[in-house]
């Protein structure tokens, strides 16, 4: 019975209507104190979600054009939803098992499956086993790992138990919002090779607010160190959507180049065709990419079904570590660079040389198998028929490379390590001489561009020192800040005439000032530039 007391006292915490809806909340005193600390250790405010109702009210947050869909229920196939943890705080889990069932109807979710990846927290033991078989509904089940073993093996572990005609991955700190599991489970049913992902809105870890931005919203990408990140839906995805989805264009499946990975659905026999996960991938990281690529490639479609929803707890960082403290997201993505992205591999290792020969990465013959076996496309068909917007540094452009000043050539364009997903002031810094460091590589771009994979260059004039700033790029089409490789090798800025200048630099950052054809500070040349051959 010590579990059923421990279980009322939580229940005790709780505060009926707290947070409902999706409304921010807030400590106070000693407890704002408690749950400062509780969230620089887990990345969540924990004492705030012990407050809230593991069953709090979702917001409505689906386009009003969602209500005039229908969908027969019964002709639906059914879902095993499949939530992986590992040392996940326990109210947040359970929040997560409850949000599912109460917004998926009953005749079409088959199952839910916990799979505990070897997590060592006391409450995710007998606490939450107990509350499973007391609290919950039959169709949740859950599965313990007898050792840890990442995001990869866990999920499989759950979908080789999974009876359910449709396989819904989703993390352990979700909540689902009303009309998300239909949508999802009837694009597939219409296409089974179609992998599919819900619209992903944010809730804030510190005040439990359920942040949407509307209508609105983003798709896969992903940037060349082998990381997720998220762009516009470009015009000629647009103009495939008008063509097929007439007047209900904002409610129409979406392309997507890649996904997050953490929340999608697919058909589970296309689950197992198409190769499932591969399973010598550790820890956590690069998984998503892989299976991203390995849709499109090999036959299917990767797409976002604005009509589902789902709120989702975005951490600032991983609150544990992995094994041995590995870099699992680095192997794992040179696993997947060695099988699906042919030459383009080596613009991983331009920005990630240290991942070029890493002794962990292992065979990968098998996955070269399967994708002969699957008769898959190539990458370059990937770039240009999925990705085409994509900058490729490396290509289409006049010059890359390094940036050094001809007169002393110790001084080279650099990020200088700042943020390069935000607004940064482009510095100098001692030119690498070995190959080029990402933080050293800029392109200049047919239409005069110059910029790195994700950041244009531009002027900032708000004050008297106007310093050369990077910002995140638009199109080339939409291109508004241009600039000219002098016969005297000054970047002179066409929208003002100013020029880039290291004279009197300050903590290493350039400026612009009025053009010198004679100035040394003002000189500048590609160094060690390649061939464009990738």
């Amino acid at each position: 019975m010590a579990f059923e007391h421990e279980i009322e006292m939580d229940l005790s915490k709780q505060i009926p209507g707290l947070c409902d809806f999706g409304v921010e909340c807030f400590l106070s005193g000693e407890e704002m104190e408690i749950g400062e600390a509780s969230y620089a250790e887990n990345g969540i405010n924990v004492i705030l979600s012990d407050k809230i109702s593991y069953n709090r009210s979702p917001p409505y947050v689906q386009h009003e054009l969602c209500k005039n869909v229908h969908y027969d229920i019964l002709s639906l196939p059914t879902a095993s939803v499949i939530i992986t943890f590992y040392e996940e705080p326990y109210s947040v889990l359970l929040r997560t098992v409850h949000s599912v069932l109460n917004t998926a109807p009953s005749a079409i979710l088959k199952e839910i499956i916990l799979v505990d990846d070897f997590s060592s927290r006391r409450d995710l033991k007998g606490k939450l086993g107990y509350y499973v078989k007391t609290r919950l509904s039959s169709k949740v089940k859950l599965f313990r790992m007898r050792r840890q073993s990442g995001l990869v093996r866990a999920r499989l572990a759950g979908a080789q138990r999974a009876t359910g005609s449709v396989l819904v991955f989703l993390d352990a700190h979700c909540e689902c919002t009303s009309g998300w599991l239909q949508p999802l489970l009837s694009r597939i049913h219409q296409s089974r090779s179609s992998v599919v992902v819900p619209l992903i809105d944010v809730i804030n870890q510190k005040t439990f607010e359920y942040e949407s931005d509307g209508y609105g919203f983003d798709i896969g990408g992903f940037t060349l160190d082998g990381h997720f990140d998220w762009h516009d839906v470009p015009e000629r995805e647009r103009e495939r959507q008008r063509r097929e989805c007439k007047d209900e264009i904002e409610i129409c499946p979406t392309y997507s180049p890649t996904m997050a990975g953490g929340l999608f659905a697919i058909s589970r026999d296309y689950f197992w065709e198409i190769g499932s996960y591969d399973e010598q991938m550790d820890g956590w990281g690069g998984e998503n990419l892989e299976m991203s690529f390995r849709i499109w490639m090999c036959g299917g479609t990767l797409e976002t079904i604005p009509c589902s929803r789902i709120g989702h707890i975005f951490r600032e960082f991983h609150p544990y570590s992995f094994p041995n403290d590995k870099d699992t997201h680095g192997i794992n993505t040179v696993r997947m660079a060695k099988v699906w992205m042919d030459d383009y591999q080596e613009l991983l290792y331009m920005n990630r040389p240290d991942l070029r020969n890493h002794p962990d990465v292992g065979d990968v013959t098998h996955r070269k198998v399967l994708r002969d076996k699957l008769k898959c496309k190539s990458f370059e068909w990937y770039m240009q028929n999925i990705y085409p917007e994509k900058f490729i540094p490396t290509r289409n452009v006049q010059n890359y490379g390094r940036i050094s000043a001809i007169e002393d050539d110790r001084f080279c364009f650099d990020d200088l390590q700042q943020n390069i997903d935000e607004p940064y002031n482009l510095g100098v810094y001692s030119c690498y001489k070995h190959d080029i460091a990402p933080s050293q590589l800029f392109s200049y771009t047919y239409n005069k561009v110059l910029r790195t994979e994700r950041s244009c260059a531009t002027i900032d004039d708000r004050r008297s020192t106007k310093y050369i700033v990077m910002i995140p790029c638009n199109s080339d089409d939409e291109v508004t800040d241009t600039w000219v490789h002098t016969s005297f090798n000054q970047f002179k800025h066409e929208q003002t005439g100013l020029c880039i200048d290291r004279k009197n630099l300050d903590k290493n950052l350039l400026h612009a000032a009025v053009c010198d054809s004679l100035s040394k500070t003002q000189k500048w040349e590609f160094q060690k530039t390649k061939k464009q051959s990738i």
